[in-house]
């Protein structure tokens, strides 16, 4: 693929696919739920971007995953269990590092956000790789220190065997009493199936969400996560010791087997 014509693809896509009238319909959503999925029968990106970033995906991770089985201070201790491949290395492809600063793509989700999606973010969180392999792998509870993440699911179990997303809108995280259970408690929890090719926009840092543990063995799930920035987050400092992805040894991570 040739990557200095993506920009053009994905705005030329776009244009055929979601009307001004569209777009107000996923902002609205967004808005209410958190996030806003995209599937088969109305897709952001073409088919081919896609399948490309599938095949450098499972590439990144047959040399470079790590596996991370942990919980987390932060969120109350909630779950880690999965390999991940770290966002220096992601950085290193064309093909996806052009994607996430493609000014079609943002500027598109930014109006589904109803304000700028800007790329400036912390190295180590610009990018993401999560695969889950094994029974009872998870993403547990969690927020996210920035506004904004573009999930490409690029290999989805069957719903019967875990794997879906669940989330819980307009929540505050305070990582020195992220009050989760209570949250959980109080609040209605959505839960999202996904199939192998969706992608969703979500909003990461009012968002509390995590992903069902997986209920066998081989049942794989992998996504790539894009991050990125409101304003509100531009010069908001990093806090908690809590970058378990980057640094397995972080204060706030417990291991766990």
């Amino acid at each position: 693929m040739d990557v200095h014509k993506i920009d053009e693809s994905i705005s030329e896509f776009l244009a055929k696919i979601y009307t001004p009238e569209r777009v107000e319909q996923l902002a609205d959503r967004f808005f209410r739920k958190g996030v806003v999925k995209f599937s088969a029968n109305a897709r952001l990106v073409p088919l081919e971007i896609m399948t490309a970033v599938q095949v450098e995906a499972d590439r990144l991770i047959e040399d470079y995953k790590e596996r991370r089985d942990l919980l987390l201070g932060t969120t109350g201790n909630t779950p880690r269990k999965m390999s991940v491949v770290k966002s220096e290395e992601i950085e290193k492809s064309d093909l996806i590092r052009v994607i996430a600063t493609s000014e079609s793509l943002l500027g598109f989700l930014s109006r589904i956000a109803r304000e700028p999606v800007i790329p400036q973010v912390s190295a180590d969180e610009r990018f993401l790789i999560t695969h889950q392999e094994h029974k009872a792998d998870t993403h547990g509870w969690h927020w996210g220190d920035y506004s904004f993440a573009l999930i490409w699911a690029l290999r989805m179990p069957p719903i019967s065997c875990g794997g879906m997303l669940q989330t819980v809108p307009h929540t505050h995280w305070d990582k020195s009493d992220p009050r989760i259970n209570e949250t959980l408690c109080e609040r209605q929890i959505d839960t999202h199936g996904l199939i192998t090719g969706d992608l969703y926009l979500q909003r990461t840092d009012t968002t509390l969400h995590r992903t069902v543990p997986l209920t066998e063995d081989g049942a794989a799930r992998t996504i790539l996560n894009m991050t990125w920035a409101g304003e509100r987050d531009l010069d908001k400092p990093l806090i908690g010791n809590d970058r378990w992805w980057e640094d397995p040894g972080a204060k706030a991570a417990q291991s766990v087997k």
